[in-house]
């Protein structure tokens, strides 16, 4: 009796832990991706923006530690 097991053992005796492929999930709908991308993108802009002025005000300097 032959008992199969998930693992995958490579040509040099070790075992392949990540040799299963996850298989791709298709989404359908794909129209409103660009435009939210865009928001968070514009929106991680702004709060870097406001750091570094925080970083400013607060050090003097423009990066602190460097300039």
């Amino acid at each position: 009796m032959t008992v199969s097991t998930p693992q995958v053992i490579t040509e040099y005796g070790k075992q392949n832990m990540f040799a299963r492929e996850t298989k791709p999930q298709l989404v359908d709908n794909y129209t409103n991706y660009p435009q939210e991308a865009e928001k968070t993108n514009g929106r991680w802009a702004m709060i870097g923006m406001i750091s570094l002025l925080g970083a400013y005000v607060t050090t003097g300097q423009i990066i602190p530690g460097v300039f």
